[in-house]
């Protein structure tokens, strides 16, 4: 059975080498993709430089970055702009219609899960807000994995070292970069599409926070090369994408207009990644790779 991991991390741009680029200064690994060098990447992945501005006018955005993301559908040129925080109803009912979780679903093909755990609270009432992701997993009639499931082994907390829950007074264990790396990997075993995304990356580049840059991108980057690692090349296709760039520029507080790397490891990795130019092919790449 083949299957694919989409590991999205938000706000990750291709950035020159220089002083306010983290990404530049820390063993960042696989996330590290300098514009002004070419350098292999490792483990055999395959480097993809990905347009997010999907010629609109303005900064890429997450909600019309993520919704093209997760469709295929540029949802900037849909909308005349690029749509910052959460989904509009327009950008909504793109995702409810379209999203790859509701095309897999259509096509038979499954079972498929979004590996991010969620808290009792956001299920408390109506959720006061809801990403691109989320209204995919609802209209597609998916669950949601919970704290039981993390415990189980078959989540992750988008923080996928479990610091930020336990600051919160979660009573759950601290995970290395190495145990989220084997629960992810093993979701690809009894699932054909996993969905892992993290956001913290964009908050430190808002916060224009070096110091956690330093400390934070070399365990992101060792999640995902042991994620990598941990996965069968010959069955599985791990693709790392962002929705718009942030974190390798620190000297200001917005999104950058910088292309982001899709990295593409594993089966059919180089045909695949040849093939991607903007965010348009990011859903269309994983439904081949899961109906050929």
């Amino acid at each position: 059975m083949n299957s694919v991991i989409l590991f999205f991390v938000d706000g990750l741009g291709i950035g020159k080498r220089e002083d306010h680029n983290p990404l530049s200064k820390c063993e960042a690994g696989p996330l590290a993709h300098f514009q002004e060098e070419e350098h292999p990447v490792e483990l055999g992945g395959h480097l993809a430089r990905t347009d997010a501005t999907l010629g609109v006018e303005g900064r890429p955005q997450s909600a019309s970055g993520q919704t093209t993301i997760l469709t295929g559908v540029n949802a900037p040129k849909k909308l005349g702009r690029h749509k910052q925080g959460f989904p509009n109803e327009e950008l909504r009912e793109i995702i409810r219609t379209g999203s790859i979780f509701k095309k897999l679903k259509q096509a038979g093909i499954g079972p498929n899960v979004f590996a991010n755990t969620y808290t009792p609270q956001f299920f408390e009432g109506t959720p006061r807000w809801k990403s691109a992701t989320t209204v995919a997993v609802e209209s597609a009639g998916m669950d949601f994995c919970r704290i039981p499931d993390m415990l189980g082994g078959r989540s992750v907390f988008h923080d996928f070292t479990n610091r930020s829950l336990r600051e919160r007074g979660f009573d759950v264990p601290e995970y290395s970069p190495e145990k989220a790396a084997e629960i992810l990997a093993r979701l690809s075993e009894d699932h054909r599409f996993v969905l892992y995304e993290h956001f913290i990356t964009d908050k430190i580049g808002h916060a224009m926070d070096s110091s956690h840059a330093l400390v934070h991108l070399p365990e992101l980057a060792e999640f995902l090369r042991l994620t990598v690692k941990f996965t069968d090349p010959e069955r599985t296709t791990v693709i790392l994408t962002s929705d718009h760039g942030n974190i390798e520029n620190l000297s200001v507080r917005n999104h950058t207009l910088n292309k982001v790397p899709t990295v593409v490891w594993g089966r059919d990795a180089e045909t695949k990644a040849k093939g991607i130019r903007d965010l348009t092919d990011i859903a269309p790449t994983v439904h081949g790779l899961l109906t050929e």
